[in-house]
């Protein structure tokens, strides 16, 4: 025991001294990012993006602008094909090893995000570093390396093609994760790296439910999942019997509030929720407070941003913009430029401006996930807050959803299909469609237009989804596990539609 001691606190020691450093780009910004910007167009002046687009002569942030256009994976797509088969200086410089492969929500093609060797480090690897730095310095007196660290990554082995390797990018990080990390952490390497979802959650049961268990790390549907099968397996009340000294959930990939009473009946005891933010393409942001989940976006991982508003995102034009003219509480999608060899490239993700001093955010969606048949606007972050509302109301719980519109027909209205799936069902389902309805209207007077007299849209229509409906369609999809979600929101029947059928 004394020697856990020990090493718990040289351990946080060591992690807690990074936090001078980020106080340095919380202090200076720009400069930090107009260094990174700089800094990555000299390193990759000599490549065939660089030529192409002629980073040599590019002297200021506007020259940037005019001459490196905006692309989407689709635009981008030739470049990695050609570095993953082995070639070298494409967009970055030398070889990319590694490329993370993901697959997108459900049909889309699997994408391929290179990992250079510096997005490795100073990227991914840096920031998880920091994730803990942050909560160490927040509770000094945490306990986190007496413990265990339980992590449930993806269901991607990696594999090798051309000389190079891809798979899930939680597959590459355990892959080489350093070796006072990997004696910390739970499942071994061996189970966390299976790739059949149904086997590997049982190999993880078996091997955690023995384990002391001090830090949880995932998305929040699948570590629910997780702790539901290790409660089963157990035969104990709650998590917090069988792990005392479970102290932190380490969160993101997906919205926490439909699941924050769920993990805290579970746990059974109150613990300190984290939210972090990042994909295959990088590392964006960390929960900097305990009593606030906005996060810190992290300004020095070799991550160059820029942001388009959304009000002018489907325009051939849009705006751009750098940090330096963010606004607070504006809704924008992400542009990114990587030290992985990503070119002001469009994320897919929208965000909102919580603060500028420091620079705080708060994911409200993704780019093609929202309904906007009708003009009504509606994002993710409205839907959650009116789910939240309708739940604390009638005492539900959600465990999944997805919604999409009914298209006019004749004289018929359109309206909003929903299929939930509860955990907990409202005392009266329809107060919860009521409520949600009408927090609706409150938070979003687009779509109070167009409810009223229910001239364009008509009553929200609700379904109630089968047991572990959500979990099926994955699973058909071969989709366990993981980064993978169900889309929350769509502007058409793509989803929907095959999640009714199966509900029949």
């Amino acid at each position: 025991m004394a020697t856990k001691a020990l090493f718990n606190t040289v351990v946080n020691w060591f992690i807690r001294q990074r936090i001078d450093q980020i106080q340095n780009f919380m202090d200076h910004p720009i400069e930090t990012q107009k260094g990174i910007l700089f800094s990555q167009l000299f390193h990759a002046e000599d490549t065939e993006y660089g030529k192409l687009y002629g980073f040599n002569s590019i002297s200021s942030y506007q020259d940037f602008k005019s001459k490196v256009p905006i692309v989407s994976y689709e635009e981008m797509e030739p470049f990695i094909e050609k570095a993953r088969q082995g070639h070298k200086d494409v967009s970055w410089p030398g070889l990319i090893k590694h490329f993370a492969k993901s697959s997108g929500t459900t049909n889309a093609k699997s994408k391929f995000i290179p990992i250079s060797a510096e997005s490795l480090e100073y990227c991914h690897m840096k920031a998880g570093k920091d994730m803990v730095s942050i909560y160490a310095n927040n509770h000094p007196e945490n306990q986190l390396f007496n413990y265990k660290n339980l992590r449930l990554g993806g269901s991607s082995e990696l594999y090798a093609d051309f000389n190079t390797k891809f798979g899930d990018l939680s597959a590459i990080l355990i892959d080489n994760l350093p070796f006072w990390v990997e004696i910390t952490t739970t499942p071994s390497k061996k189970v966390s790296l299976m790739g059949e979802w149904e086997s590997k959650l049982k190999a993880i049961t078996s091997e955690v439910k023995n384990e002391d268990v001090g830090s949880i790390l995932g998305v929040p549907s699948w570590m629910m999942v997780l702790l539901q099968r290790v409660l089963k397996e157990t035969h104990v009340e709650s998590i917090s019997e069988l792990w005392p000294n479970l102290e932190v959930f380490f969160h993101g990939g997906i919205s926490f509030k439909p699941y924050r009473e769920q993990f805290r009946q579970i746990i059974g005891k109150n613990i300190n929720y984290y939210e972090i933010y990042n994909a295959s393409e990088g590392f964006f942001g960390i929960q900097d407070r305990s009593d606030s989940d906005e996060m810190l976006l992290m300004l020095d991982y070799g991550i160059f941003y820029e942001f388009i508003p959304m009000d002018q995102f489907h325009f051939s034009n849009p705006k751009v913009v750098s940090l330096e003219d963010v606004e607070v509480g504006k809704n924008y999608a992400m542009v990114i430029t990587t030290n992985g060899g990503l070119w002001r490239y469009l994320i897919g993700d929208t965000v909102v401006f919580t603060s500028i001093n420091p620079f705080r955010i708060k994911i409200t969606g993704r780019t093609k996930h929202y309904i906007n048949a009708f003009g009504e606007e509606l994002m993710i972050t409205n839907v959650e807050s009116a789910l939240s509302k309708a739940c604390e109301l009638t005492g539900a719980q959600i465990t999944d959803f997805t919604g999409a519109p009914v298209f006019m027909k004749g004289n018929e209205g359109g309206a909003h299909e929903w299929i939930f799936e509860f955990s907990q069902y409202p005392d009266n389902l329809d107060h919860f469609i009521d409520a949600f309805d009408k927090h609706l209207k409150t938070i979003n007077s687009d779509y109070e237009a167009k409810r009223y007299n229910n001239m364009t849209l008509k009553r929200p229509i609700v379904h109630i989804a089968k047991e572990n409906l959500f979990y099926h369609w994955l699973e058909a999809k071969g989709k366990l596990g993981g980064q993978n979600k169900v889309p929350r929101l769509s502007n058409d029947r793509e989803y929907i539609d095959p999640l009714l059928e199966m509900n029949k």
